[in-house]
């Protein structure tokens, strides 16, 4: 298969929850090229999903998948969402995926970043080329600097550096692209359950008086883990993270520019605006 991208071919986009692959559909779309959404049924929106050309499949239907991209001419695909990691019960396998069982129970055992790249695999050796939000729509990326008023101080920088030095330290264990610091103290680490989970922990350690510092100090951290796979799962933020971040009592969110997807940058930035957060891009 040729390297060069064909940008008058559809993309296929395997769509889990959150907003991330509608944003990205309507990039494609303003560039030109037509998305075709996979629905990842349990996960993917809906009521969203009916505003593009789109299927509906189970996780685990890889031939039916790959029948649907190919008669829809996409050579190009990528993965793009929240997708909660699958049991082995509930997974729907159709005949290729049952020759590939030994292959799938090798990536659940593996960490979020190990069962990806097993997927991305399959579909590669399907015909298709894995591409990343980064070679899709780098319009969708974070940007270097600060985009809000609120500008973080020398603890709140302080933090960050803890954070992303504690993130560094973690990658080998493929555990999670998150972690608050404040002031110096590593607090919590992101997890299976996802940043929201995370930021919510924290809000429930305050108000059961776990931690004594006030309101508007420390930072979530976020960036990828060395040596991911940048096609797949890039650290994202939107105006739920900036929620999430002012019930937790945070300053801000410090994430790797360049290597983090936005959601809905407008709406952000007025949500951390409104809050008085701080919303910074560091170059990885």
């Amino acid at each position: 298969m040729t390297n060069q991208t064909d940008h008058r071919r559809p993309v296929g986009l395997i769509a889990g929850g959150g907003v991330l692959p509608f944003a990205l559909a309507d990039s494609l779309l303003a560039q030109g090229r037509t998305p075709v959404l996979i629905g990842l049924k349990g996960f993917c929106d809906p009521q969203r999903i009916a505003n593009y050309r789109h299927y509906w499949f189970s996780v685990g239907q890889f031939g039916s998948i790959m029948k649907a991209l190919r008669e829809e001419g996409c050579s190009d695909i990528t993965f793009i969402g929240n997708l909660v990691r699958p049991a082995l019960k509930d997974l729907r396998f159709d005949w290729l995926a049952v020759r590939l069982i030994p292959r799938i129970l090798k990536g659940l055992r593996g960490g979020d970043n190990h069962i990806l790249s097993a997927t991305a695999r399959v579909f590669e050796d399907g015909g298709f080329r894995v591409l990343g939000v980064r070679d899709l729509a780098p319009d969708l990326l974070m940007p270097a600097g600060c985009l809000t008023r609120a500008q973080p101080n020398a603890a709140s920088l302080a933090d960050a550096a803890k954070g992303r030095e504690m993130l560094r330290a973690v990658s080998p264990f493929d555990i999670g692209q998150a972690v608050v610091v404040i002031d110096g103290h590593v607090v919590s680490l992101e997890d299976i359950a996802g940043t929201d989970a995370l930021l919510a922990r924290i809000k429930e350690l305050r108000e059961a008086g776990r931690l004594r510092t006030g309101p508007g100090r420390g930072v979530l951290v976020k960036a990828p883990k060395q040596g991911q796979d940048l096609r797949l799962d890039l650290p994202a933020l939107g105006p739920q993270t900036i929620r999430g971040i002012a019930e937790a009592g945070l300053a801000g969110i410090v994430v790797a520019s360049g290597h983090s997807v936005v959601a809905e940058p407008q709406a952000m930035i007025e949500e951390a605006d409104s809050a008085g957060i701080f919303v910074v891009g560091l170059e990885p």
